[in-house]
């Protein structure tokens, strides 16, 4: 007698499965990651309700057709109003719960297979200026006299020196940051991978004042709290450099008509470390965009000469010329 074919997972099981257990556990994705999965997962589920006119209970694997996907991106796109990078990301998040439901309900595997064809949109990459150095030494200015004037110009000065994203910058706790010895910093980065960024003498003077002003800070307190003591937010940070461009203008007017977020912050690293003669793969390492193919990272001497080549504040600089490749380096960070 033939064994019974065992019954398939149904829709349910598989998306509980797929949060609880592959992004969780298996792929050790970061909460972070996790929840922009989620909310992709519940603006579709919200869709296919009114759609196919049943619970998300009921559904079933087979009925996420391409036609559906291809509704809801458009959906996301003229009455959501998503960008095309949104858009992308969302049928990333849809990709990704195919790919591993196939796998589990082999019945629907034709149909996942058909679906998994909706293909991504092109867009054009927006153009992420970056600054000059007077700009950038008029942004980070002098600290005042002030708890919060302190932190920020340490804020402002660390992400000029590490080319740290927000994210990076406002994880950094009081034990990451390495001030004996080769002073550097320890950054956790997108996929929770991890780095180590020189730091300059000047910046090791800075925390120290900092760490003096603050003996209440512990091992693992925030380098750059709030006021209540907690990690500083995106917003916060935004915020901090908006005040830090108004005063800037006095000396600098011309950065009053520029759009200038923390990620131009950061491409003015790039961009002056290329300026100072810096390899474009060191850089790439630097900032955080090495490959998982590339096993070996830039270890902390190389990463030390490259800081060498960048002056500090108060250093003069060479005039440079840019090369080519700039413009295609720039687009890709």
């Amino acid at each position: 007698m033939r064994k019974a074919t065992p019954k398939p997972p149904s829709f349910a099981a598989l998306a509980q499965a797929f949060f609880a257990e592959h992004l969780q556990q298996q792929r050790a994705m970061s909460p972070r990651t996790v929840a922009a999965y989620r909310d992709a997962f519940v603006l579709f589920l919200d869709f296919a309700k009114s759609r196919l006119r049943k619970q998300p209970t009921a559904m079933r694997l087979c009925e996420i057709t391409p036609s559906l996907i291809l509704a809801f991106l458009d959906h996301l796109e003229r009455e959501r109003g998503n960008s095309v990078r949104s858009r992308n990301a969302r049928l990333a998040a849809l990709r990704a719960f195919l790919k591993f439901a196939g796998r589990h309900d082999v019945t629907a595997l034709h149909v996942v297979e058909q679906a998994l064809s909706v293909p991504m949109k092109r867009f054009e990459r927006p153009m992420v200026g970056f600054l000059t150095r007077e700009e950038m030494l008029a942004i980070i200015g002098e600290p005042g006299s002030s708890w919060t004037s302190q932190r920020d110009h340490l804020l402002l000065r660390m992400l000029y020196n590490t080319g740290a994203r927000v994210s990076e910058i406002i994880a950094i706790k009081v034990a990451d940051v390495v001030l004996d010895g080769a002073a550097c910093v320890h950054l956790r980065g997108k996929g929770r991978k991890q780095r180590t960024v020189p730091l300059w003498r000047s910046t090791v003077k800075q925390i120290k004042a900092w760490l003096k002003l603050n003996p209440q800070f512990e091992p693992n307190s925030p380098l750059l709290p709030n006021r209540d003591g907690n990690a500083m937010t995106r917003n916060n940070v935004a915020q901090r450099l908006a005040l830090a461009l108004k005063t800037a203008t006095a000396a600098q007017p011309q950065l009053a008509k520029r759009r200038i977020s923390p990620h131009t912050v950061r491409h003015t690293t790039a961009m002056h470390l290329l300026q100072s003669s810096v390899d474009i793969t060191v850089i790439a390492l630097w900032l955080g965009h090495e490959s998982p193919v590339t096993t070996h990272q830039a270890d902390l001497a190389m990463k030390e000469r490259a800081l060498a080549k960048l002056h500090e504040p108060d250093a003069a600089l060479r005039r440079y010329r840019a090369p080519d490749s700039l413009v295609e380096f720039l687009k890709a960070l």
